[in-house]
């Protein structure tokens, strides 16, 4: 108990006279041992991999979860060691819908068994989302969240360990240059009176500042080789998050030619459909197997529109128009205008 209550002290002392000596050189009352430049880029380099590689980890994150409540259900799975639950992607719970309703409509209708199809390759869109978010999960996010959680905790340890050791440098070359004063300050004005010279104290107070000074400073070069080893280390780690970038865009590449090919297939299967959209293309002379020909085909044109019943309609205005004269109404664009409309017999 004794020996944890004299360690407090100590530690107490310690942190006491870092935290002057930090701030009187925030005050300029005290000199500052300073880096040497090569260490100081490597930590203005090493500070800038964090903070870009942070931002792109969580933005990576909302890219493939946007969902925040999600993202903090798996964060405190992850926190926990746990395993997180798979989840329906909005593609596959679409998909489901869809083949849900085709049997409450009827699959044997042309309405039906469309939504039987497009549900099924919905399907297969959210499983090859799902794919894509485990692949880019494991090959992207898991080595970016390594190094924020592992490699960087361990240099901003090593980092926080050369700031203290740097302090202590400073206030051991404090302490030597008040020894050395008073020491040269005594010389000046000797004391014969005393029964122990001063001189001779201060001597020996100089010399222990001395033998702190050297020790406080092979501290101090043993960790700037540290933390600079370690810092050297960001460029392979840029190395690292380079190839996994490559694995991040070929699979989203892969998931992208995959959705492609889904959807080519599924308009293949609508075009064999006998549905409304067909039977006006072949009414028209468009061949069916030509979709986008069969939709233009489909269009009512003005001359083909009935008038409609006697009584009030809300038009959209297209364009702003100026009346020319009292007979005419000025109108905006994107107004809704309430028409009175009459059939004539």
């Amino acid at each position: 108990m004794d020996f944890n209550v004299k360690k407090l002290a100590s530690d107490a002392g310690v942190f006491f006279t870092r935290a002057v000596q930090y701030t009187e050189e925030k005050l300029g009352q005290a000199e500052k041992t300073e880096l040497d430049a090569h260490l100081e880029n490597l930590i203005a380099r090493a500070d800038c991999t964090k903070n870009w590689t942070e931002k792109i980890f969580r933005q990576t994150e909302v890219l493939l979860q946007p969902n925040p409540s999600a993202r903090i259900e798996e964060f405190f799975y992850e926190k926990l060691d746990r395993k997180i639950p798979s989840r329906t992607t909005n593609a596959e719970l679409l998909g489901q819908h869809m083949q849900d309703a085709a049997k409450e409509f009827g699959p044997g209708t042309p309405y039906g068994s469309t939504l039987i199809t497009v549900g099924e390759f919905q399907r297969r869109l959210g499983g090859a989302e799902r794919e894509f978010l485990q692949m880019s999960a494991i090959n992207f996010l898991t080595p970016l969240r390594n190094f924020l959680e592992g490699d960087w905790k361990t240099i901003s340890k090593e980092r926080r360990l050369l700031e203290n050791r740097r302090l202590d440098l400073d206030i051991c070359k404090a302490r030597l240059k008040k020894a050395k004063l008073a020491e040269a300050k005594s010389a000046a004005a000797p004391d014969f009176q005393e029964t122990r010279p001063r001189n001779y104290v201060l001597s020996a107070s100089a010399s222990a500042a001395e033998h702190e000074l050297r020790v406080a400073q092979t501290e101090f070069d043993r960790q700037a080789e540290v933390t600079r080893l370690l810092l050297e280390g960001i460029s392979s780690t840029h190395v690292n998050h380079l190839r996994c970038l490559h694995e991040f865009v070929e699979a989203q590449a892969a998931y992208y030619a995959q959705c492609h090919k889904h959807m080519q297939d599924l308009q293949k299967e609508l075009s064999r459909f006998p549905n409304s959209f067909a039977v006006n293309a072949s009414t028209s002379g468009v061949h069916p197997s030509n979709p986008s020909n069969a939709l233009e085909s489909s269009t009512l044109k003005i001359e083909e529109v009935k008038p409609p019943a006697t009584g009030t309609r809300k038009a959209k205005v297209l364009y702003d128009y100026d009346a020319a004269d009292t007979s005419e109404l000025s109108l905006l664009a994107d107004e809704l205008a309430t028409l009175q409309v009459t059939t004539k017999k």
